[in-house]
């Protein structure tokens, strides 16, 4: 038996006072859709905003605050739209302007908030800029992206890496120069040290705020810069080391990149970047800071103040550990290093292995599935909720020949690459392609294992996940402490336990959890008592203080 006692209390974060309204971001949970996955409209195979929009009912449903769109804009689809030839238009594969235009008005008449997502790194090859900026060194865009002369042997520049393998600098005949590409060659990246760049892509920005828009997930946001003097990246030494941008297989781990992105440029852009959101009242920003070495310090640096992003995205739960111990110290870390800044929390999205499989012990998919849905939605936050989440969906298993992401087929077969947690929403368990499409063949095949968990077997059934995370989303709501209160951990609690306090007001919440696959029991001690608030999920048997739980089990009770 465990006991734990206030004295081993540590406050995080004071409560917002922020009005509500410009603030409905802080705390908002907000589902990912990846349009080519999520509903097929005109059978091509491939999802579109007309078959998103069919879907919105079922999205407003859940009980979330917002939609994030991975990005529709028109694309070669080299990097399936995360590689953009036009900021302006929406690529035919997912319709048109006005379907997006409809999209936007249903969202909000349903109240739910719209968030795009702004890929302004790189550009697609495709892209005008980059067709007139390659033609010579003297054209009106000749600097809009990082060029550089190759060494005397003819070898690039320096020794910077993609993230997708091999050298970031792709040889280009026609200037007899190299460009930066820090992910596919078809992405070369743009020089933000040109304020025209800079200029242009803002332009490109108030497009879309002008159409409606509530925000942005502006993906990649610390790649923005890079150093002007091209210097070699140095070696990350043993000691640094981490696989959280790249898989363990990708040499890019092996260096400290200090040189090709979160250079301290970046602050003076984004503080334009938030004076032209500050022009639409209640748009907010999500910045993804990809940065396994310098992330806590960036979040501090990029959400800090009235004058940076409203938040930025985490890599900590995206990887790591499922256990007490590394989500403690993740959360106390975040604290200790951006104390006033907000994180938007995620334990999956379209580019990581689905978090079940990533976490779960053979045998108790189901448990984990429904504790960490429970601990997502009481950590302090905005959270991400990527679509197929909220049915329990396991990352699938796909055979070589159907992959289609350039990054697994590089890496194969020691990295799969993304396409399992990209594969078609199932809604119908025995309808073509899962209620997917109506084609005979679909971008990615639709996984025969994930049928059984198709949104209509789980629709009206009571204890469904379906139903579990629609429950756990409308506790959420009806406890404010869980949106924007205070997170003070119980600190010196025992593997397997984690456990904190959740404070707004006059409303204490105590969260604890199990995390582990053997029961346990222990006591909470001097807290002044706790009572069950009804949270789905809390499973443990209470006596006084004591509370005894089963495998991966939770309790979320009030203060006495």
């Amino acid at each position: 038996m465990s006991h734990f006692a206030p004295a081993a209390m540590h406050v995080l974060h004071p409560a917002d006072t922020s009005p509500v309204g410009t603030d409905w971001w802080r705390g908002a949970v907000i589902y990912q859709i990846y349009p080519r996955s999520f509903q097929d409209h005109n059978g091509d195979g491939i999802g579109d905003l007309v078959g998103i929009t069919s879907r919105l009912e079922y999205v407003a449903d859940l009980g979330v605050d917002a939609i994030w769109l991975s990005p529709v804009f028109t694309s070669p689809m080299k990097d399936f739209g995360y590689d953009v030839s036009n900021y302006r238009d929406i690529d035919p594969s997912f319709g048109s302007l006005e379907d997006f235009d409809r999209l936007v008005e249903k969202a909000h008449a349903l109240g739910l908030k719209v968030i795009i997502d702004q890929v302004i790194s790189h550009t697609s090859d495709r892209h005008p800029w980059f067709a007139e900026s390659r033609v010579s060194r003297t054209n009106e865009r000749a600097d809009w992206y990082v060029w550089a002369d190759p060494r005397p042997d003819g070898t690039p520049p320096n020794n910077w890496l993609s993230i997708f393998g091999g050298s970031a600098w792709q040889w280009d005949g026609r200037r007899m120069q190299y460009y930066l590409h820090n992910f596919l060659a078809a992405q070369p990246d743009l020089n933000f040290h040109n304020g025209d760049v800079q200029d242009a892509v803002l332009a490109d920005m108030r497009f879309w705020l002008e159409r409606g828009v509530d925000g942005f997930r502006l993906d990649t946001v610390n790649f923005y810069f890079h150093s002007p003097g091209l210097e070699n990246n140095p070696p990350i030494g043993t000691e640094n080391y981490s696989a959280a941008m790249a898989p363990a297989v990708n040499p890019y781990n092996l260096q400290d990149h200090v040189h090709d992105k979160s250079r301290p440029d970046n602050i003076a852009f984004l503080k334009r970047l938030r004076a032209l959101i500050e022009e639409y009242p209640g748009r907010a920003t999500v910045g993804e800071i990809g940065d396994a070495q310098r992330q806590l310090e960036l979040m501090a640096a990029y959400t800090s103040g009235d004058d940076m992003l409203h938040m930025c995205y985490t890599f900590d739960y995206l990887g790591g550990q499922y256990s007490a111990p590394y989500f403690r110290s993740a959360m106390s870390a975040l604290e200790a290093e951006a104390p006033q800044g907000w994180v938007c929390l995620a334990f999956s999205n379209h580019d990581v292995v689905r978090h079940v499989s990533r976490w779960a012990p053979h045998g108790f998919e189901d448990l984990v599935t429904r504790q960490a849905a429970l601990l997502l939605m009481t950590m302090r936050g905005s959270v991400c909720l990527y679509q197929g989440e909220e049915l329990g969906l396991t990352e699938a298993e796909l055979a070589f020949e159907d992959l289609v992401d350039p990054y697994g087929i590089e890496f194969w077969p020691e990295f799969k690459g993304r396409d399992g947690c990209r594969t078609p929403m199932v809604w119908q368990a025995h309808g073509h392609n899962g209620g997917f499409s109506a084609a005979n063949r679909t971008w990615l095949p639709v996984p025969a294992q994930h049928l059984h968990a198709a949104v209509d077997q789980q629709e009206h059934v009571a204890n469904s996940f379906l139903s579990f995370y629609r429950s756990v989303l409308a506790f959420r709501r009806q406890h404010p402490a869980l949106v924007k209160g205070d997170l003070t951990l119980i600190e010196n609690t025992p593997e397997p336990v984690l456990a904190f306090t959740r404070t707004l007001g006059e409303e204490t919440l105590v969260c604890v959890y199990n995390m582990s696959a053997e029961p346990m029991t222990f006591e909470l001690e001097t807290l002044g008592g706790v009572a069950d608030a009804g949270a789905p999920g809390s499973d443990a048997r209470v006596d006084g203080n004591t509370l005894s739980f089963g495998p991966f089990g939770a309790y979320i009770g009030t203060m006495k």
